[in-house]
C-alpha cells in the first residue's frame, strides 16, 4: 500500500498546484532577476533607451524576443514602449512549448500570474471564448512550465502596458492546420474589439556567426514584410529561414490580415553579439509592430478625406517653418495661399510630440480666418503658450513633430446617444465650461462613450463626472483629418 499512498499524494500535489489559480514565475532568479526593485530597474533602463518610430496607426499585435533579458531585454522594449498608450486592456501572449508537447493548442483560462512584480489576471472570459472556438484548444497548465516563450513577455507587459490582463496561449505542435485554427478562433472573438495586443514571441536563427547571422534573419525581416503567412511557414519548416517561434508569429499574421491589418513595421533589430558582446555564436532578435495604417482606417470608414497630399504637405511645411521662425528668432513668418481651400474659414489644431510624448497641443474650434493661417498660429501657440509645458527651447526644435487635425464643422445634438465613439470629436458645454477630445483621443485611449464623455466632463470642462447626462448640457460633435511630419492620416 505504501508505494500507493505516496503515489496518491504525488498527484494531489501536482493538481494542488493549479488549484490556487496563481501561476508562479518559474524563471525568476534564473532568466531574469527575482528581486522586485531590480527588476523594475532593469526592465526601465531598456524603456528608457529604447528610441522606437512613431505606429501611426491602428496596432495589433508585436513579435518579440524571448531570451534571457540581458540578451534580448534592449530589443524587446523597443516593440512595448512603442504600444504605449493605446488604449490596451488585455494582451494575448502566444507562445510555445520548447519542453513538452501536446496535440493541439492550450489557451491558459483562469487565475492569475505572478511574477516579481506582482500578479495580473488571466482575462478568463476572453480565454474561454477561444477555448470554445475549437476542439483542439484546451486549457493544459503543463505547457506554461518552465516556458520562456511566454513567461518572459509577463514582466515587460507588467511594467510597460499597466492594469491589464493577459491571455497565454502555447503551441504544442508544428502543424499548420493548427495555425489556422488559432487564427480562425482569434479573427471570431477579436473582431468587434479594439482594445487588444496580441504579443507574438520568437526569437530568430540560433548559433550562427555575426555576420552570417545578420545575412539570414535580414532575409527573414524582408519575408515578414509581405505579410505571407503559409509561405513563411513553409520556408521556415524547409530551413529558408529560421525563427524558433514560427507557429506564433505565423498564426499571428493569419489573424492580422483576416481582420485588415496588413501592415509591417520593424522596430528594432539586433543579435546577442550586440547585447552581450560574444559574436561566435549568437541568436537574432527582433522587435515589430503588426498594424493598420491611419489612411486605411479612413478608408474602412467611408470617409473620404478633405485634403489631398499636396495640401496636407503644405500645411506642414507651413506648421513647422512657424514654429522655427518662432522658436529660434522670436519672429511669425508671414505666408500666402492661393489655394481656396488652404483659404477656407476652417478650425484646426496642431499637436508636437517628442519621442512620442506630447509637448504641445493648440487649436481652435471655429477658425478665424483662413486654414492656413489658424495653422501657422497655433504651431507657434502648441511650441510657445501651452500653459502645461514650458515654451519650446531652440535645442528641441528640431526634436519635436508636427501633427495637424483640420476639423469639421461643428454639430449640435440632442442627446449623447447621438456621439459615436471611436469616430467622433466632442465638445460639452455648461454655463461657461467648455472641454474638447479631439477624435483620436478615444483610438488613443480605448475608451468607451461613456469613459470618453465622463473624462470631457472631470478633466477638461471642470464638470461633474455625469455632467453629460444633463440634458442641459450642450454636446457638439465633430470629425477631423489628421495627419503629421511622422506619415499617415487619422
Amino acid at each position: 500500500m505504501k508505494p500507493l499512498i505516496i503515489l496518491t499524494a504525488a498527484l494531489f500535489l501536482a493538481s494542488s498546484a493549479f488549484a490556487s489559480d496563481v501561476k508562479t514565475a518559474d524563471l525568476a532568479g534564473s532568466w531574469y532577476p527575482k528581486d522586485k526593485a531590480e527588476l523594475t530597474a532593469l526592465l526601465q533602463s531598456y524603456l528608457d533607451s529604447a528610441d522606437p518610430e512613431k505606429v501611426d496607426g491602428e496596432p495589433f499585435a508585436i513579435i518579440s524576443p524571448h531570451a534571457g533579458y540581458q540578451f534580448s531585454g534592449p530589443v524587446a522594449a523597443y516593440g512595448y514602449k512603442a504600444v504605449q498608450g493605446k488604449g490596451i486592456k488585455t494582451v494575448i501572449i502566444i507562445g510555445f512549448s520548447h519542453r513538452k508537447r501536446l496535440n493541439g493548442i492550450s489557451v491558459y483560462a483562469r487565475g492569475t500570474w505572478r511574477t516579481p512584480l506582482g500578479d495580473i489576471p488571466i482575462d478568463e472570459e476572453l480565454a474561454n471564448e477561444l477555448i470554445s472556438k475549437n476542439r483542439r484548444i484546451s486549457f493544459e497548465p503543463r505547457l506554461f512550465q518552465e516556458e520562456n516563450s511566454v513567461e518572459m513577455q509577463v514582466p515587460f507587459i507588467q511594467l510597460a502596458l499597466g492594469g491589464v490582463r493577459i491571455v497565454p496561449v502555447a503551441f504544442g505542435t508544428q502543424e499548420y492546420s493548427d495555425t489556422e485554427i488559432l487564427a480562425e478562433a482569434l479573427a471570431s472573438v477579436l473582431k468587434d474589439r479594439r482594445d487588444y495586443l496580441i504579443v507574438a514571441s520568437t526569437d530568430l536563427s540560433h548559433y550562427h556567426s555575426y555576420e552570417e547571422a545578420n545575412v539570414r534573419d535580414k532575409r527573414l525581416i524582408t519575408m515578414l514584410g509581405k505579410m505571407r503567412p503559409k509561405d513563411l511557414y513553409d520556408r521556415a519548416a524547409m530551413g529558408a529561414c529560421e525563427l524558433c517561434g514560427s507557429m506564433p508569429v505565423v498564426a499571428t499574421l493569419a489573424a492580422a490580415r483576416k481582420l485588415g491589418f496588413e501592415d509591417l513595421k520593424v522596430l528594432k533589430y539586433a543579435n546577442s553579439g550586440d547585447t552581450s558582446g560574444e559574436k561566435s555564436k549568437v541568436v537574432g532578435y527582433l522587435s515589430a509592430v503588426v498594424y493598420k495604417e491611419k489612411s486605411k482606417v479612413k478608408e474602412d470608414s467611408g470617409e473620404k478625406p478633405m485634403l489631398n497630399e499636396t495640401q496636407r504637405a503644405r500645411l506642414l511645411q507651413i506648421a513647422r517653418e512657424s514654429l522655427t521662425g518662432y522658436v529660434t528668432d522670436g519672429k511669425r513668418k508671414a505666408f500666402s495661399e492661393k489655394d481656396p481651400l488652404l483659404n477656407e474659414n476652417v478650425g484646426a489644431f496642431v499637436t508636437l510630440h517628442e519621442k512620442g510624448e506630447l509637448r504641445g497641443c493648440i487649436g481652435n474650434m471655429i477658425g478665424h480666418g483662413p486654414l492656413y493661417k489658424t495653422v501657422a498660429n497655433m504651431a507657434i501657440e502648441a511650441a510657445a503658450g501651452d500653459p502645461r509645458f514650458t515654451p519650446l527651447s531652440a535645442k528641441e526644435v528640431d526634436k519635436v513633430d508636427v501633427e495637424i487635425s483640420v476639423l469639421t464643422p461643428l454639430k449640435k445634438v440632442s442627446s449623447y446617444n447621438d456621439v459615436k465613439i471611436p469616430g467622433n470629436g466632442v465638445m460639452i458645454r455648461s454655463g461657461s465650461r467648455t472641454g474638447v477630445f479631439l477624435p483620436q483621443v478615444a483610438t488613443e485611449t480605448g475608451w468607451n462613450r461613456d469613459e470618453f464623455l465622463t473624462c470631457l466632463c472631470t478633466h477638461k470642462a471642470g464638470l461633474p463626472p455625469d455632467a453629460w447626462k444633463d440634458p442641459n448640457t450642450e454636446i457638439y460633435i465633430f470629425s477631423a483629418e489628421v495627419f503629421g511630419e511622422k506619415g499617415g492620416n487619422k
